[in-house]
């Protein structure tokens, strides 16, 4: 038998299930890219603090850190606004935190997966008190052709 199926699968329903309810609470860098390419309706949140915000963030991203989405959120963002929030990185659960306070407060929510770590990673413009800026892609994170295709 083989080592990746050494405990059998689970069932093609409960397969469908798992994987449809993570799609219902996640998003990746790439798809969060193409909607603010697309000028999609919904706001995209960084939760990290002030001096992590300065070093960089997304392009048109609000700035509400973990601890003031409760108090301040509708000051930033009109309640049934679709949220995506962002925090550092894959070893961080940051955007967790922040998508659980929107989700108490009633937004439709989705934590973006990767965080700024792979924002930056795959190339993508980053704005900073200096202006727009972009790391080359890690090729590790984006093939050459620039997209999965997934």
């Amino acid at each position: 038998m083989s080592r990746s199926f050494s405990v059998p699968p689970a069932s093609p329903t409960a397969a469908t299930a798992h994987f449809a309810a993570r799609l219902s609470f996640e998003t990746d860098v790439s798809d969060v890219h193409a909607d603010l390419e697309a000028n999609a309706v919904l706001r995209v949140v960084d939760s990290r603090d002030e001096a992590a915000w300065r070093q960089g963030h997304l392009p048109g991203a609000t700035h509400l850190p973990t601890a003031e989405i409760a108090a301040r959120a509708a000051e930033f963002i009109p309640p049934g606004t679709p949220v995506v929030t962002y925090c550092w990185g894959p070893g961080c659960n940051g955007a967790t935190k922040a998508a659980l306070a929107f989700a108490r407060l009633g937004y439709p929510v989705k934590e973006m997966i990767g965080g700024y770590e792979y924002w930056v990673r795959e190339g993508l413009p980053v704005r900073t008190g200096s202006g727009l800026t972009r790391r080359p892609a890690d090729d590790l994170t984006v093939p050459v052709t620039g997209s999965c295709g997934c």
